[in-house]
This record gives C-alpha cells, sequence and structure tokens, in this order.
C-alpha cells in the first residue's frame, strides 16, 4: 500500500475519504454570501411582518462579521459549518415561528428563501479549491490510491461543486447526506465510501475541517484522521483528530511500504 504522510503523521493506505465544505473547497467563498442572502431575506420578512428582527445575525448561524456586517470568518464548530441544510432550515424557521408563523409555514417560507440564495450561489460558481489540493489529488491518482468525498451536502450538489472545480473526476464514491441514514457525525457516510471503493475502513485515512469529521472516521474504525485547520488553532476545536494540518502542502504521498 502506499503511503500517506500528513504532518509527521505516516498512514499506509489504499483510500482517502475528503468533507466537502472548508476541505476540498474554500468555505466562505462559496457559502459565505448564501448564508448572508438568506439572512437578509428573512430579516427582511419579518420586518415586513412588524416582527422583531434578528438580534445577531452572526450568533444565528456562526458567522463573524465586520462593523459593516460584511462575513469575515465563521464558526469551525457553528450550524453553518457543521449542520445539515434540514438542520439549518430549521433553526431559521424557529424565528419565524417565534414571530407568530405556523411552524409548517415557517419551513415552507425559509425553503423558499434558500432556494433564492441557492440561485445566485449557482450563478457565481464560486467554488475555489483548497491550496494544495489539486497536486495532492493528483499524486494520490498516480500511485493509485482511491479517494471518496463523504459529505453533509447532497450528493447531487456535491457533484456540481466538484464539476465546477474540474476536480470530480479524481472521485470513485460520493456520498451526500441522502445517501445514509444518519450523518455525521457518526460513522455510516464512512462505511458506505469504503464499502464503494471496495476498502476495508482500516485501510483509509479521512481529512476534514471539523471535529464531526474525526468523529466519524474514528467511529469508522479509519487509520488516520487528518484535520484541516487553515487559520490555525485547529487543535482547541479538532478534538479527536490524529494530526492537525493547515494546508494539503503538509500532505504527501510516499513510496509504497
Amino acid at each position: 500500500m502506499a503511503i500517506v504522510q500528513a504532518g509527521e503523521r505516516r498512514a499506509s493506505c489504499q483510500a482517502v475519504l475528503f468533507d466537502k465544505d472548508g476541505t476540498l473547497l474554500d468555505f466562505m467563498a462559496l457559502w459565505g454570501e448564501w448564508a448572508m442572502t438568506l439572512l437578509d431575506l428573512l430579516d427582511g420578512h419579518l420586518e415586513m411582518m412588524g416582527a422583531q428582527r434578528i438580534d445577531s445575525k452572526s450568533a444565528l448561524l456562526g458567522l463573524k462579521l465586520d462593523d459593516r456586517q460584511q462575513i469575515t470568518d465563521y464558526d469551525k464548530a457553528g450550524p453553518l459549518a457543521m449542520g445539515s441544510e434540514e438542520e439549518v432550515t430549521a433553526l431559521l424557521a424557529w424565528q419565524l415561528y417565534a414571530a407568530g408563523v405556523p411552524w409548517n409555514e415557517a419551513l415552507i417560507q425559509v425553503r423558499q428563501f434558500s432556494s433564492s440564495a441557492m440561485i445566485e450561489l449557482k450563478k457565481r460558481r464560486n467554488a475555489r479549491p483548497m491550496p494544495g489540493l489539486e497536486a495532492f489529488l493528483s499524486a494520490c491518482h498516480a500511485r493509485e490510491i482511491r479517494l471518496a468525498v463523504v459529505t453533509s451536502d447532497t450528493t447531487e450538489a456535491a457533484r456540481e461543486h466538484l464539476s465546477w472545480m474540474g476536480i470530480e473526476h479524481y472521485f470513485g464514491a460520493i456520498i451526500g447526506r441522502d445517501h445514509v441514514s444518519i450523518g455525521k457525525p457518526f460513522p455510516e457516510m464512512a462505511l458506505l465510501a469504503c464499502h464503494e471503493l471496495g476498502i476495508l475502513p482500516e485501510h483509509a485515512v479521512v481529512v476534514g475541517d471539523s471535529n464531526g469529521d474525526m468523529q466519524m472516521g474514528k467511529q469508522a474504525g479509519v487509520q488516520l484522521t487528518v484535520g484541516l485547520a487553515p487559520d490555525g488553532g485547529g487543535e482547541s476545536y479538532l478534538l479527536d483528530a490524529d494530526v492537525v494540518i493547515r494546508s494539503f502542502m503538509e500532505m504527501r504521498v510516499l513510496e509504497e511500504a
């Protein structure tokens, strides 16, 4: 088997399983404007109703805003980073329910807002690969290391985003939340990806930017969990990572063992 090195750790493996948002692609470039568009639509609707507007847009989804209300960063352990679309929808629908909108209508309204924000996202196609990613994917491909994506996004959306970046062809399996009964941090995604790649979990490495990714890998029994923290400080929230790196430039594929 080939050897993957991440930081100072090495693992003989047959496959690497990647999270998507914040791992394969720049999270803020793709989802930052989507989140603000969604929040602005919700806030405007509350104002139109004569209801109390959102107290803190930053706290609601785990965004970090400057004095001009522009996004500068996001909470890596927050709902936007770790939650599914259904969880984010429920969180925002609660704002309407608290303002007197029946729950079913609140869900429908937020889904409509989400669809409008998604239309803008698709127009921009602002999916940017993380630094060093393509070189690492190419090195894995050259050593016949199989690759998969395990994401809390839908499978269709994941394929679309990978296609925008021109890297979809590298992946032998793409597992979205719609392919499993329960998502991260539970192991089902990783186990299904390994099954589709035709390998045992103990021969896989997981790479992700949230501790949910690390917990998924641990529970699945993978050989190594690699936490990606581009801004540093990953040790404070990637608690179950075997090793924390700042970019794919700290990952290499070495000669076979």
